[in-house]
């Protein structure tokens, strides 16, 4: 039986995000270790390789793809009650101990993953994007594992999907560089970024550094991307009011505009230790949020127990915008321009033009696509 390796390596094309370098070696750009690999060496995310002076990338097969509810990546203010064709490779350049999708990110670190095998399913960028117009979605998304290390497969999906016009996002940790972002900023409308802690040294303990995951927030934002930040809020880690708050003021220099969802953190993986976080944790978390003057801020993965923390409001006015529960869509107020209906005030995001469409009451089960 092949290893997993083995069968990863026949899923490769040549890559195209990188720097040649003298002897045959490479200085890998498509996330911010920058990894130098020589002949024969593997970067620390373990599927971009270099085979005797050739650097290759994963391409060509997925190992999951399911039409989720695009509040489940989740953003707030990307299409609210749409379908988004969601899909992940294997691997990742960090290995958090608290990971919540470990056996499709940690396959090639840890052997407890290698079930894996068998989900591995031959793909094409046209096989994905008809999948997603024959499921009815309206984004493309790059999700599940770490989508940068897997960055020239998504981009040529996501190619394809925007002449198809569909929108398309990744769900990322954030440890970008600014040639990957300006690589994929012409065909992203949404990045989501996976912002951990407030301390390098806990960041360090994860395989990253928190100034990288700082300065990818603010280049996507510049670059113009829409942007929506998540931290998942761990009892006895990263639930500190002082954590909070310097993770909420750094959000607020670069824009007040940007979404912030703190969810609710369940024991996974190796991080058992740690209870479930409470409603009220994330309420706390939520205020700080607003305290510090975010516009929108959300409590997530608890669906009816924080009151109003789902829901979208104006901030000028306080009208009710967007009605949640979970990932169901209760109510839609806004304008087909993206304003609120009661004030004018734009609201930020990437907003239908036809609010009359949008799905009210109408998410079922999340539902797996065979390419």
């Amino acid at each position: 039986m092949k290893t997993l390796e083995e069968l990863l390596d026949e899923h490769t094309q040549p890559a195209r995000f990188y720097e040649k370098l003298e002897d045959g070696a490479v200085s890998c750009w498509s996330c911010a270790h920058r990894c130098l690999i020589k002949p024969g060496r593997r970067g620390i995310c373990g599927v971009r390789f270099n085979r005797d002076g050739e650097f290759r990338a994963p391409w060509g097969y997925v190992a999951a793809a399911q039409v989720d509810p695009i509040e489940k990546k989740p953003f707030n203010h990307v299409f609210p009650g749409s379908n988004a064709l969601t899909f992940g490779m294997l691997g990742c350049d960090f290995h958090c101990d608290f990971c919540q999708n470990w056996v499709s990110s940690q396959a090639l670190r840890d052997p407890t993953a290698r079930m894996v095998h068998e989900t591995i399913q031959p793909a094409t960028p046209d096989g994905l994007v008809a999948a997603a117009r024959r499921y009815d979605a309206d984004l493309i998304v790059s999700s599940y594992n770490e989508p940068l290390i897997t960055a020239e497969w998504a981009q040529d999906i996501f190619i394809r999907a925007q002449a198809a016009g569909l929108r398309c996002a990744m769900v990322s940790n954030g440890n970008a560089t600014p040639e990957v972002l300006r690589e994929l900023r012409p065909v992203l409308s949404a990045y989501k970024v996976d912002l951990k802690c407030m301390r390098d040294r806990q960041y360090r303990q994860l395989g990253g550094m928190l100034q990288h995951v700082l300065d990818t927030i603010q280049m996507a934002h510049e670059m113009g991307l829409w942007v929506e930040v998540v931290t998942l809020v761990i009892p006895g880690m990263n639930d500190s009011n002082e954590e909070l708050w310097d993770a909420a003021r750094f959000l607020v220099s670069v824009s007040r505009d940007i979404p912030w969802h703190v969810t609710a953190f369940h024991p996974d993986y190796k991080h058992t230790d740690a209870p479930p976080t409470s409603a009220a944790a994330l309420k706390r978390a939520s205020e700080i949020g607003q305290e510090a003057g975010l516009n929108y801020v959300y409590a997530g993965n608890l669906p009816g127990r924080v009151g109003s923390l789902e829901d979208t409001y104006c901030p000028a006015c306080n009208q009710l915008l967007v009605q949640r529960r979970g990932y169901v869509i209760q109510k839609y107020n806004l304008t087909a321009q993206g304003a609120c209906p009661n004030c004018g005030a734009k609201i930020p995001g990437v907003w239908t033009d036809h609010p009359e469409d949008v799905r009210i009451n109408g998410w079922g089960m999340p539902r797996a696509v065979r390419t």
